[in-house]
């Protein structure tokens, strides 16, 4: 009994802390989402975000960064995962250590530097808004697809990829069979660590083109037009877009998890 009390009075500040930061929030949130400005309950702030066409824009223009910069980081940081855990070079920790240093230095310069190299390339960054938001979306979250996959792929047991190559397996076969399987946890880690971010980070958009087409800036626009009830709705609708994809790609990481096992 004493050891149950003490868990529960441990647990104390952790309620409270949700309660506080996470609950209460939240429920100022709905409050707002579904009411007007004489504080009546109404469904109109959410029928009006699914007939707006400029707020529908603004969310499938926000999908189509997000999802084309998920897919390039993809495509980037897959083979160099691979290679950095796959090779027997002694100081690969150290070519890891690359990535990573630039996550050290603030956010606005590197944004900046970024914005100067595409000036030299490009001339008028207004005339690509699309293509300098993916090249400053992948530059900023590259490194968050890159470590979780190689994380996996480092710890994977290379005796099986030996038993494949043992049973007549190819390099390509062992590699499609064995090592992209277990290393889809990986994979939809950095999947969920890039595309959600990717959807709202509206300050690289700005810093790049003096953009604000993007959800996240939607909402500042909204708040900043003291139009907290719109703005709430569309934070909560936002809300709920993230929380389904969270449970959709963590069911497909669990799946992934379960081949590993299988084959293990």
């Amino acid at each position: 009994m004493t050891s149950s009390f003490s868990r529960k009075t441990l647990g104390i500040p952790y309620l409270l802390f949700m309660l506080i930061f996470i609950a209460a929030p939240l429920a100022v949130l709905f409050y707002y989402a579904f009411t007007n400005g004489q504080g009546q309950f109404t469904a109109d702030n959410f029928i009006s975000f699914f007939t707006n066409p400029n707020t529908l824009g603004t969310l499938f223009y926000s999908f189509g960064i997000a999802i084309v910069t998920t897919v390039l980081c993809l495509l980037l940081a897959y083979p160099t995962a691979y290679f950095l855990a796959k090779s027997k070079f002694s100081r690969k920790a150290s070519v890891l250590m690359l990535f990573i240093v630039p996550m050290w230095i603030n956010f606005s310069l590197r944004l900046t530097a970024l914005k100067e190299v595409l000036s030299l390339i490009e001339g008028n960054l207004a005339m690509y808004p699309f293509l300098n938001s993916v090249i400053g979306m992948t530059y900023d979250f590259l490194p968050f697809m890159i470590l979780p996959i190689y994380n996996t792929i480092s710890k994977l047991d290379s005796s099986l990829l030996e038993a494949a190559n043992d049973l007549g397996a190819t390099s390509s076969q062992a590699f499609f069979k064995i090592t992209l399987p277990l290393s889809m946890p990986g994979v939809i880690s950095g999947i969920m660590m890039v595309f959600l971010p990717s959807m709202t980070n509206y300050v690289v958009l700005d810093m790049l083109y003096n953009s604000t087409y993007i959800m996240g800036s939607l909402i500042g626009s909204y708040f900043s037009a003291y139009n907290w009830h719109g703005g709430s709705m569309i934070a909560l609708i936002l809300l709920g877009i993230i929380c389904l994809f969270t449970l959709l790609t963590d069911k497909d990481g669990s799946g992934a998890e379960q081949r590993g096992g299988a084959l293990l």
